[in-house]
Formats: C-alpha cells, sequence, structure tokens
C-alpha cells in the first residue's frame, strides 16, 4: 500500500476589481513607472475598496468557487486554515467567519500568521492532518487586503503590494500530493519588515494613529538579501532531499514579491525561464495570496503528475519551499 499523501484537488481565487496602475501611484508619491518596472517587476496591483469589506470578502469568493468547481458540500469540509497577515479582526479568527457564512458547519479552524510565508506553512500543516487518516477534506486560504495596512505615502511601500487571494481543497491521494517541505524562520526579521503599533506592545491610540504606525514598515535592502539567500536555500536543500534535478521540475511557483529575488532563486536552482511562472507584473505583492494566485492563473498549464517546487519568504523572517506532484 502506498502512503497516503494531501494532494490538491481544486483551486479558486479571488482579486477585487478595481485597479491601482503605476502611472495612479505616480500621482500619489514620488515615483514613476519605470523605476517601478526595474526594481520590483510590477505594472498593476488590485484593491479591495467599499466599506464594510475585509480580507473575507475575497477568501469567501474565492470558497465558494471552489466548493462548486470540486462538487464539495460545505458540510464535508473538516478543517478550515487561513493564511492571512490582515485578518477582519485580530478576534474570533477569520476562518471560523468563512466556515459559518458559507454553511461548512462540521468545520474547524484557525487563522495562521506567518507573513508571505503562511500560505506554505498553511499546506504543510494541512497535509499533515491528511496523511494521518484524521481528515479526508481540508481547505488552506491564502489572502491579504494589504492596502488596509500600507501607507499611500510611503513610497518604499506602497509601489509593492496588492489585494488578493485564493483557496486550495486538499483530500488524501496515494500517488500524488505533497511530499515534502523545508520550513524556516529566524526573528532577526522582526526589526526590519513589521508594523509598529496595534499589537499588545503598543496598542492602538491617537498618538500611534497620527505617527503612522499602523502601517507595514520596511527596511528593503536587507529584506531583498535575506529573501534572495533564504528562498533560494530552502528550494536547493528540497532539490538535494528528494534527488531532483532541474529536468526534474515542471515549474517553479515562487512568492511573488519582486522579479529579482523569484529570478535569483531560479537561477540558483538552474531553471530555465519558461519554467519559472510570474503574474507580479499583474497583482504586485498579495502576501499570502500570491501562491494560489499562480496555481489559478496557470492551472491549464499543470499536468497530473508535474513536479512543482512552492516557494516563500516573508517577514518574521519566515520561509520555505514546498515539493509537491500535481494531482488534477
Amino acid at each position: 500500500m502506498n502512503k497516503v499523501r494531501a494532494a490538491i484537488t481544486g483551486v479558486a481565487t479571488c482579486v477585487p476589481d478595481d485597479v491601482l496602475t503605476n502611472q495612479d501611484l505616480e500621482k500619489m508619491v514620488d515615483t514613476n513607472d519605470e523605476w517601478i518596472l526595474s526594481r520590483t517587476g510590477i505594472e498593476t496591483r488590485h484593491i479591495l475598496k467599499g466599506e464594510g469589506k475585509g480580507v473575507s470578502y475575497m477568501a469567501e469568493k474565492a470558497v465558494k468557487e471552489l466548493l462548486e468547481k470540486t462538487n464539495t458540500d460545505p458540510k464535508e469540509i473538516e478543517l478550515v486554515i487561513f493564511a492571512t497577515v490582515t485578518p477582519d479582526h485580530i478576534f474570533p479568527a477569520t476562518a471560523n467567519k468563512i466556515s459559518y457564512n458559507l454553511g461548512m458547519s462540521n468545520a474547524w479552524g484557525f487563522d495562521l500568521e506567518a507573513a508571505c510565508s503562511g500560505f506554505l506553512y498553511s499546506l504543510t500543516l494541512a497535509s499533515k492532518m491528511i496523511e494521518t487518516g484524521t481528515h479526508k477534506k481540508v481547505l488552506v486560504v491564502g489572502a491579504d487586503k494589504m492596502s488596509a495596512i500600507i501607507d499611500y505615502q510611503d513610497r518604499a511601500t506602497c509601489i509593492i503590494f496588492g489585494d488578493g487571494g485564493g483557496a486550495v481543497l486538499l483530500e488524501p491521494d496515494e500517488e500524488n500530493g505533497i511530499i515534502d517541505s523545508v520550513l524556516g524562520a529566524d526573528g532577526i526579521g522582526v526589526q526590519f519588515l513589521h508594523m509598529k503599533a496595534g499589537g499588545s506592545i503598543k496598542p492602538p491610540s491617537i498618538e500611534s494613529v497620527q505617527a503612522r504606525e499602523h502601517y507595514v514598515y520596511q527596511e528593503g535592502k536587507t529584506v531583498f538579501k535575506f529573501a534572495v539567500t533564504n528562498m533560494a536555500d530552502s528550494c536547493e536543500k528540497i532539490m538535494q532531499r528528494n534527488n531532483l534535478g532541474a529536468n526534474d521540475i515542471s515549474y517553479l511557483l515562487a512568492h511573488q514579491a519582486n522579479k529579482r529575488i523569484i529570478d535569483a532563486t531560479a537561477n540558483r536552482m538552474g531553471l530555465d525561464q519558461n519554467k519559472v511562472l510570474y503574474n507580479i507584473q499583474r497583482y504586485g505583492n498579495t502576501t499570502n495570496g500570491t501562491i494560489p494566485l499562480l496555481m489559478g492563473d496557470f492551472e491549464s498549464k499543470f499536468k497530473k503528475g508535474d513536479n512543482l517546487i512552492l516557494a516563500a519568504f516573508g517577514g518574521g523572517f519566515t520561509w520555505g519551499a514546498t515539493y509537491l506532484k500535481w494531482a488534477i
């Protein structure tokens, strides 16, 4: 009997309708289209607008489409893990809100916060629940409304981030599925990428709001250096652990934070450019949404049994790589 793995049996995504272009940003901060493109590869990003619309708005749309696409009864879902850094509320978990709103009454769930690596962390946790035989249908959702925590007066960050995300259904499979993950973290990253106020160390106050401390702070050069090193290292390690050469890999699905980081990772892996997937130009960095958005956009390219490498790097610092065989 073959080992039971957790296979992705469906994927669905959601991005808001409103689009923020580089030309729009030129009117807001001291920047220009050429500068943004050369340093990030981003052309547009989607922004969720409308009173009362939080990240759950996008997550629920993606999950609802996924359940319909896979002909899954909401009551069959046993666990929902929601990777996000922009939950609707500090508590309760947005995962539980999504479950209630979509009729997943037999599911337990929680939010997982590991910055841009959260989706990979969540996939790994979900896969273990299936491998142990305790769960048959698990949803992993990755989405963020980054526009809620971005300072559109800060040209260092406002050019990078957008809103969006997606969801995947995991089910048992004896042939394909998640094979291995390499995950890491280093608390040195706290000082280089964080939000200064809003947590228990510095709760919200009039002073913190006036000081604009409820927005993402990033020291770009340091984050770039750590990202290139750790994302590439984790991919190289997972290739070595599983005896994979560049020719064995069908596609790299890397976190879409910066095109230069993705290219550097691909070069370390020895991959041809046609095996590296990009949609950063359309969405920017949607944090936990980047990898499911890649899956959704390029699903038609994947064949059953394809070897996919997923890779991410995020604040904290957090990072990781996952090796899976596509099952659809």
